[in-house]
């Protein structure tokens, strides 16, 4: 057994030491080259984990030529009377270097399997970078964190090679386990050396059981130990350390709901509405004269400040109409995108393919990514513009955003969430607000409850929630009903044409679904390889597309080659018939189109083109038939057809028992003729 456990004591306390510093510059250098994308990025990486696989004593080595008397930095060190080789300050540097690649590369890796729409979802509700990393990505990879330090202890505990050559082996000072264990093993004390073995043997047990332990033990990866974490960020968004506190004030909200109705309606127009003149941010407003139905409750437990109050119609300082103007091009591997639209206050729905350019349209506007050239001005700011070197970040565009998952902070309670963008609000009016939009969004009791404990409809709308809590000059939604079940969506649905009835500000509304573009937006803009093919009303758009392109964009299902035969009728070739028609036809005529619910049956000779048909194969919902026909004689299988037709099921219970053929009318008002 060893005499003197000197060394046992100088290596927990140099082990410590290295450790918070490794720890410290492993998570800051960790977060840097999340960022960066430079051309040394892997350079940049090769050096910083040069330590884990570079022999220790070549690492000692570099050091003693680093820091050596001989060396600039050592001469200017030696200047001031600093001089760390062969001191305890020699021994906490080398294990610092040799322990910090294991906690920079596994905070690293922990930060690159995190979503990236969380930082960007960040941003856009203003949060600045210091903000995230220690509010976001510090809380969502502690896992990581905590891994790394454990490593790094080990490995700075377990150091010999650097640490002898720039410490050496001063008893009391720089002698670690390590040192001792050589020492003795090299005087023949071997009972010593084993015994120093195996305290370190037991010492590295106990660390990887904790890591083992840890790792099962530890709530889901993306969740803090919620108790301590939720009072954590209810005072940092509150101002208060209380728990559970949006849980009881809903159930006085439903009681006051029965006696005066759901106030809901009430709530979203006062929220939708209640801008600052200026239009960035909210204006604290009486909580309870903005919402007659919200409970005393409530007012008495988030009291909202008593002096300030919206501006009325009549105020001096109205904003200004909305208007969004955007003249952008980015190119980027393999895709161009080329755009020049502007637009009001009424919502503008972009409909496209996949990889037509709608979201990357939707990243620049918000900032999040940058266009080559061209300019973005939005109420007469200028958000970007390549010519005179502007590129406002987006935490200052004041845009809120809906993405396609959602992109909830997963640590983060549903009122939290809500609260994050409320930075501008005194924190005892953020509750009140928080309680406000829950109610509006029928959540109402679920403030409390974290992400994965909600529905898919219910994450939505905390979403868009917190999205509209910034109070936007422009609201930007990816997709926002793409991953919900259709009773679901239809409800949402309902409740965001609500919503957006009453904002104020630029809606752009991203969609594959013309019904839900149609439903919800006044105006759409067709895009396909980053190209604008069409721009207009949504009536306009859906019963003349211009093109080919928007009109399947817009769901038509029957197309043919077409030329002109007169001023009143064409060729559909495809069809082998001849057609009038009661549009204007184009000099240039390429195609006709007719939407499949737009073919009648009819009795021959009753009205224009009509032709008889035959059925070739059918395809059924449970409302729904679709027929796929072929013009003047029989089909020679399932995929000789020229049309489809679209009827409801009662009608085609009373089709289907007639005999072929079936006549079929063409409506001239129907057909869509375009261009080349």
């Amino acid at each position: 057994m060893p005499d003197d456990l000197t060394p046992l004591w100088i290596s927990l306390k140099t082990a410590s030491v290295a450790t918070v510093l490794a720890t410290c510059l492993g998570i800051l250098a960790a977060g840097w080259m999340l960022s960066y994308r430079g051309r040394a990025r892997g350079l940049i990486d090769g050096v910083l984990t040069l330590p884990l696989v570079l022999p220790p004593t070549v690492v000692g080595f570099l050091l003693l030529l680093l820091l050596g008397k001989n060396s600039p930095i050592g001469q200017a060190l030696n200047y001031l009377g600093v001089s760390p080789i062969f001191t305890w300050t020699a021994a906490v540097m080398a294990a610092t270097v040799v322990a910090f690649p294991l906690v920079y590369k596994t905070v690293l890796s922990a930060l690159e399997q995190l979503d990236s729409t969380l930082i960007s979802s960040a941003r856009t509700l203003g949060a600045s970078d210091w903000r995230i990393f220690w509010q976001i990505l510090l809380p969502l990879v502690w896992p990581g964190i905590l891994a790394g330090m454990i490593l790094a202890f080990a490995r700075a505990l377990g150091e010999f090679g650097a640490t002898l050559m720039v410490g050496g082996s001063i008893s009391g000072v720089t002698q670690t386990i390590p040192i001792a264990i050589f020492f003795a093993a090299e005087a023949g004390r071997m009972g010593v050396a084993l015994a120093w073995v195996v305290l370190m043997v037991l010492i590295s047990l106990v660390v990887i059981t904790g890591i083992h332990q840890g790792s099962r033990n530890a709530l889901p990866r993306t969740v803090l130990p919620q108790a301590g974490a939720q009072r954590l960020f209810n005072w940092i968004y509150f101002g208060t350390l209380k728990v559970n506190q949006f849980g009881l004030i809903p159930a006085v909200l439903t009681q006051q709901r029965r006696r005066l109705g759901h106030p809901s309606a009430q709530t979203t127009r006062a929220l939708a509405r209640s801008r600052s003149p200026n239009g960035r941010g909210r204006v604290p407003v009486d909580t309870a004269a903005r919402e007659p139905g919200l409970p005393q409750l409530a007012v008495e437990a988030f009291p909202a400040p008593q002096t300030m109050t919206t501006p009325s119609s009549n105020s001096p300082t109205q904003p200004q109409a909305a208007e969004l103007v955007v003249q952008i091009e980015r190119q980027v591997p393999g895709f161009d995108l080329d755009l020049q639209f502007r637009t009001d206050q009424q919502p503008l729905g972009l409909l496209g393919a996949s990889g037509s350019g709608k979201t990357m349209t939707l990243r620049c506007i918000a900032g999040l990514d940058t266009p080559s050239q061209g300019r973005i001005v939005l109420n007469g700011r200028v958000l970007f513009d390549s010519h005179k070197r502007i590129n406002l970040p987006s935490c200052d565009r004041n845009v809120g955003i809906v993405f396609q998952n959602y992109a909830l902070f997963p640590h983060l309670t549903v009122a939290q969430n809500i609260a994050f963008g409320m930075a501008a609000i005194p924190k005892p009016q953020r509750a009140a607000d928080v309680v406000q939009y829950l109610d509006m969004m029928d959540l109402s009791g679920l403030g409390d409850r974290y992400p994965h404990q909600l529905s898919g409809g219910q994450q939505q709308r905390v979403a868009l929630a917190r999205a509209l809590a910034i109070q936007p000059d422009m609201l930007l939604l990816d997709e926002p009903l793409s991953a919900l079940d259709t009773y679901l969506r239809s409800h949402v649905e309902k409740l965001l044409v609500e919503v957006l009835s009453e904002y104020r500000g630029i809606t752009l509304f991203i969609t594959h679904k013309l019904e839900e573009a149609y439903r919800i937006c006044t105006n759409l803009l067709v895009l396909a390889n980053g190209r604008i093919l069409a721009n207009g009303t949504k009536e306009a758009i859906f019963q003349r597309p211009p093109s080919i392109e928007v009109a399947k964009v817009s769901e038509c299902k029957n197309f043919s080659r077409a030329r002109r035969v007169d001023d009143t009728h064409i060729e559909a070739i495809d069809w082998t018939c001849q057609l009038a028609v009661q549009a204007p036809i184009p000099a240039d005529l390429a195609y006709v189109g007719l939407r499949a619910h737009h073919i009648q049956f009819v009795f021959p000779g009753e009205q224009p083109n009509t032709f008889p048909s035959w059925l070739a194969i059918l395809t059924e919902t449970q409302h729904r038939v679709t027929l796929y026909l072929k013009l003047h004689g029989q089909p020679s299988g399932p995929h000789d057809y020229h049309l489809q037709a679209e009827v409801y099921r009662e009608k085609w219970d009373r089709l289907r028992h007639s005999p072929f053929p079936w006549y079929i009318c063409l409506d001239p008002a129907r057909l869509i003729v375009m261009p080349e």
